[in-house]
């Protein structure tokens, strides 16, 4: 008999969580592309995907006994909310402690390279186009060009920083929730920089 309802995730394996195979150290399949849910979805989102599947992969449907198992396993990870911040956890690092250090350590870099090159972007761009400026001579008018796609460059890496550091947060962090705030805030920012060059350079 068909039947829709959740299954308990005690019924199933009492430590999802574990995603590594200790022999063959197989990675443990998308739980989300299983379910058809995106990273952030909410339980309910979860559950509803979870009885859509399970009503068309049941074996009455002529689904598969496997299909099914695969299922009801990505169900009681995701539904249960300390199991899938582990889960979610432990897709962020490769296997072996060796791995989940070198990747925290590469984030790390990662996040301080684009945000010395973003300033270094801004900074030169500002000091080139001042010199243009100031200078006074009309045919350096190219490099007031070049001066502004170098900052233009920066404003895109420092974007690309931002997004990178909410991106490896949690599903429910509260950086993820208020993603609308801070792209209006770092906008801001930017055009009010812009403002504040486009002063510089009328009055003085």
């Amino acid at each position: 008999m068909l039947t829709n309802s959740p299954v308990s995730a005690d019924s199933i394996d009492p430590r999802p969580w574990q995603f590594y195979n200790a022999v063959h150290l197989k990675p443990a399949p998308n739980y989300y592309e299983i379910l058809g849910a995106s990273d952030d979805a909410s339980c309910r989102d979860i559950e509803r995907l979870y009885k859509r599947a399970a009503h068309k992969r049941h074996p009455d449907r002529g689904g598969t006994e496997e299909d099914m198992k695969e299922l009801n396993e990505a169900y009681s990870v995701l539904h249960n909310e300390e199991s899938r911040k582990r889960y979610d956890a432990t897709r962020r690092v490769a296997p072996g402690r060796a791995a989940v250090q070198s990747t925290s350590a590469a984030r790390e870099v990662g996040l301080y390279g684009q945000l010395l090159s973003a300033l270094m972007c801004l900074v030169l761009g500002s000091l080139l186009l001042l010199l243009v400026h100031f200078n006074g001579l009309w045919f350096l008018w190219p490099l007031s060009i070049l001066a502004a796609g170098v900052m233009l460059f920066g404003v895109m890496i420092a974007h690309s920083a931002m997004t990178n550091v909410r991106e490896s947060t949690d599903a429910g962090h509260l950086l993820r929730r208020m993603r609308v705030a801070q792209e209006v805030v770092f906008w801001l920012l930017v055009a009010g920089g812009g403002y504040g060059m486009y002063l510089i350079l009328t009055t003085l």
